[in-house]
């Protein structure tokens, strides 16, 4: 909302810039003139020039977002340029002197032609007044298209634009309706309009700074995306397609993390028989523009235009998400198997969590995955949106003529998944990818082996509040404070609670003094839980138990057999993975030092 307002302002004080008093005495010489035939022409034609310098300033803002890190550097160099514009009086009017010279010139041929026709005349004013206005505008208007460059395009960077317009356009409407008698008073107040313009400037070169020492990128690592999203979400939720049946997948709240769907996959490690000769597939869409991501890892940014020919699979995922990750073994598979007939596999990656948007986290996750494919990095959301989507995993697979043949939503039916790529590209002319065996050849491991979903009863569980259930703490949680918990004495499956000195946000709990416990009692094979280590990346120590013992044979990928462990880093951690019979279990977890955040419990 702050930066709406200022935008708002910025747009209106811009009236106060020297280079926009030439042509105000034209705009009031029109004042009392019929607002059809004279306003509205003028407003229409200043209108026109913004909405071109916009347009092309969007277009250099999705050069320099594809343009991936390199684009960065150019985006905070312009947004540098723009705060000194702004301290500078006269480096602005060196820099905006041909927008100026075009607009005087205009000026003077509005002036001209006023007397043969007033609404030609007054539109041409109208031109005139934008490119006059546009340089004048330039430095907060340009922090305002080269932070969509940062960040993508997004509703709140429309917002801001539509912010700036209106005031521009009332600081205009005044000067209409009140005419020549606010010129003299304008003319008193260029100091202080000065003076905040350079306010302004100041501020923006240390948002520079900011931005070029990586400490906007720590910020956002703090910001839960359930708290900054909502709003985004709800409009998403209530424009896009109708969301798949329940058995496909469940959606929770505002992170649309999935279950199992129905038709679960055969276990990983078995061979399947190549896939004979299938129905058509019916067109579900084009594949929307990929422009959205702020970075790209393993490959410089992909278009629409440019996967022409090739059979594409995108991926929605993100680092955290269980399901996702065990979905990872066979889009890698089908990536090695038939890269070199066409097929392409790209990995939109959407964080759930706050800290899934630093880049360096998504970087090194993806290097311990074994991903090497394209990855794009969807922080805002962007192709997210393109596509309507609401779910982790999902899976889009694009023909080589850029339409979408089908999806599918979550875990399981592999094989039928496989069939599809194999399809498209015999139709794109590789007939031997028909004749591929598909299946995975080796066993998966870890947290990316499929879950056991015959006898798994525990469900996707939150610890921060928003999205909390079954929390069992004497007293409940205390939002946004730290507080003393004490564990449930004799939980049912699925009850869990804190122990010890934690402070609830939205999104996680964090530690606030060592000692403190987490106990579950949980009905699944394998138990996995999000945390983070502490401030700094400060590591943080643990012992885990089951029914009160250490875990032994029952221990996860990230614990000793006696139960000990470390959070090092923000992502999922594999806890306990029995063997045998899946019965009625009391999990705890005791952190031996403060700080450790604490997200989400996933089962399998």
């Amino acid at each position: 909302m702050l930066l709406i307002v200022l935008a708002y302002l910025g747009g209106a004080l811009t009236i106060l810039s020297p280079c926009i008093l030439p042509v105000l005495p034209f705009v009031f010489a029109r004042a009392d003139q019929p607002f059809v035939r004279s306003g509205l022409p003028l407003l229409g034609g200043m209108a026109l020039t913004f909405a071109l310098v916009a347009t092309l300033a969007a277009v250099g803002g999705g050069w320099v977002t594809q343009a991936n890190q390199y684009g960065r550097w150019i985006a905070i160099v312009l947004l540098g340029v723009f705060g000194l514009t702004l301290l500078l009086p006269r480096l602005a009017d060196r820099l905006m002197h041909p927008l100026v010279s075009a607009g005087n010139r205009l000026s003077e041929l509005a002036q001209a032609d006023g007397q043969r026709s007033r609404m030609s005349s007054s539109f041409l004013l109208g031109i005139a007044t934008g490119l006059l206005w546009a340089p004048c505008a330039g430095p907060i208007l340009g922090l305002v298209l080269t932070g969509a460059a940062l960040r993508g395009a997004s509703v709140g960077t429309t917002v801001l634009l539509l912010a700036y317009a209106a005031g521009a356009a009332t600081s205009l409407a005044i000067a209409l309706l009140i005419g020549g008698r606010v010129f003299a008073a304008m003319k008193r107040s260029l100091g202080a309009g000065e003076w905040v313009r350079r306010g302004i400037g100041a501020a923006m070169l240390c948002g520079v700074v900011a931005i070029a020492l990586g400490v906007d990128t720590g910020v956002l690592t703090k910001v839960s995306t359930v708290a900054t999203s909502g709003i985004e979400q709800h409009l998403v939720d209530r424009l896009s397609p109708p969301k798949p049946s329940s058995d496909e997948a469940t959606m929770s709240a505002n992170a649309p993390a999935l279950k199992p769907a129905a038709d679960a996959a055969p276990p990983a490690g078995t061979m399947m028989r190549a896939s004979t000769a299938a129905a058509p597939l019916p067109v579900e869409g084009t594949l929307p523009p990929l422009t959205g991501a702020v970075q790209w890892l393993n490959s410089p940014p992909l278009t629409a235009e440019q996967l022409r020919g090739k059979v594409v699979l995108i991926d929605f995922w993100t680092y955290s998400c269980i399901n996702c990750l065990r979905t990872l073994p066979y889009v890698k598979a089908w990536s090695q198997k038939y890269r070199d007939m066409g097929l392409v596999v790209i990995g939109v990656h959407a964080p759930e969590f706050a800290f899934e948007r630093n880049i360096d986290n998504v970087k090194k996750a993806s290097h311990d995955l074994g991903v090497d494919y394209p990855i794009a990095i969807d922080n805002n959301y962007a192709i997210w949106r393109a596509f309507g989507n609401q779910y982790w995993p999902a899976h889009y697979f694009v023909d080589a003529q850029g339409r979408i043949r089908h999806h599918h939503f979550g875990e399981g039916e592999y094989e039928q998944s496989e069939k599809v790529i194999q399809q498209l590209l015999a139709e794109a002319g590789h007939p031997e990818a028909a004749r591929v065996a598909t299946g995975l050849e080796q066993h998966a491991k870890g947290v990316e082996a499929a879950a056991d979903g015959n006898d798994m009863m525990s469900p996707e569980t939150y610890i921060g509040y928003t999205r909390a259930e079954n929390f069992m703490s004497p007293g409940g949680e205390a939002p946004n404070r730290v507080h003393a918990y004490t564990a449930p004495s004799s939980p049912d499956v699925n009850d869990w609670g804190l122990a010890g000195t934690w402070k609830v946000g939205a999104e996680h709990a964090t530690l606030a003094a060592p000692d403190g416990r987490i106990v579950y009692r949980f009905h699944a094979r394998d138990l996995h839980l999000v945390l983070g280590p502490g401030a700094g990346g400060k590591p943080v120590h643990f012992r885990v138990t089951i029914d009160g013992a250490a875990p032994g044979d029952a221990r996860g990928t990230d614990v000793s057999a006696d139960g000990t462990g470390v959070v090092t880093e923000q992502r999922l951690y594999q806890l306990v993975r029995q063997t045998g019979n899946v019965t009625d279990h009391t999990f705890a977890i005791e952190f031996l030092d403060p700080g450790v955040e604490a997200y989400a419990f996933t089962f399998g």
